[in-house]
């Protein structure tokens, strides 16, 4: 049997391109759904439009992750502003990180922001993410930190945030979550369940006793050869989790 497209129930109100971005953020919010990683209606994906600057796909204000479908996406503005005529809201505050990320980063297409217990559980340790897997040696000096200022997210802090990812594609947020960006959703979302490994990982081997840790050397060679393919990360893994969704929950693509 042939796999299913998982493209193909386009509408034709909308155009290819803009088709295939709500597919996969939508499959992105399911993936996340499966791994555990929500934290009830809060914490965001989103996606640059395709050919805009200033208008990007997310999930409505209300949504959890595993109710996500193509078409159930917003369409906002910069300001996180519902600009595609829906009567839903998006989640203003909750934008405010997403879009510091999108403004300052014309790379970053997708931004993906998180709570996870271990995300959190090493954000909050004095040294925070240590090189301590393969996994983590993804980030070995290549992850950006911010200081925990607290709920309000204004201007000020936005530019912190964004002076502190700098050109890395992969951030902890102390005492609050991880967030990763990408040229694609595949590659923000293949870091990020990288990023949320190598907290695991750690965490685990923390608590079970003295842990060792490899020569610098050895950092820096295998984080070169992690990191060597210029092609957006997730790229050959993608079409997998996109066949496995189609088999288990079709329904996103829709």
């Amino acid at each position: 049997m042939l796999p299913l497209d998982p493209y193909a129930a386009r509408p034709d109100t909308l155009g290819v391109e803009e088709w295939r971005a709500r597919v996969d953020l939508a499959a992105a919010y399911r993936l996340a759904a499966r791994r555990g990683w929500s934290d009830l209606i809060y914490t965001h994906l989103s996606l640059r439009l395709p050919g805009r600057d200033d208008a990007f796909l997310i999930n409505a204000f209300g949504q959890t992750f595993d109710e996500i479908t193509a078409s159930s996406l917003l369409a906002i503005d910069v300001e996180g502003r519902v600009i595609d005529g829906s009567d839903r809201v998006a989640n203003p505050s909750g934008f405010a990180i997403h879009g510091a990320v999108h403004r300052a980063r014309p790379d970053a297409h997708c931004v993906i922001h998180l709570h996870t217990d271990a995300g959190i559980a090493v954000s909050a340790l004095q040294d925070g993410l240590l090189p301590l897997s393969q996994h983590a040696m993804r980030f070995w000096r290549d992850i950006g930190y911010h200081d925990y200022q607290g709920l309000a997210f204004g201007p000020e802090e936005q530019t912190r945030l964004v002076a502190e990812l700098g050109t890395h594609r992969a951030m902890i947020l102390k005492n609050h979550g991880t967030l990763t960006c990408g040229r694609t959703v595949a590659e923000a979302f293949v870091l990020m369940n990288t990023l949320d490994k190598a907290c695991r990982i750690q965490l685990a081997a923390m608590a079970a006793g003295p842990v060792a840790m490899p020569a610098a050397d050895v950092l820096a060679r295998t984080h070169a050869q992690l990191t060597a393919d210029p092609e957006p990360e997730g790229t050959l893994e993608w079409p997998a989790l996109l066949r496995g969704l189609m088999r288990s929950e079709p329904d996103f693509a829709r």
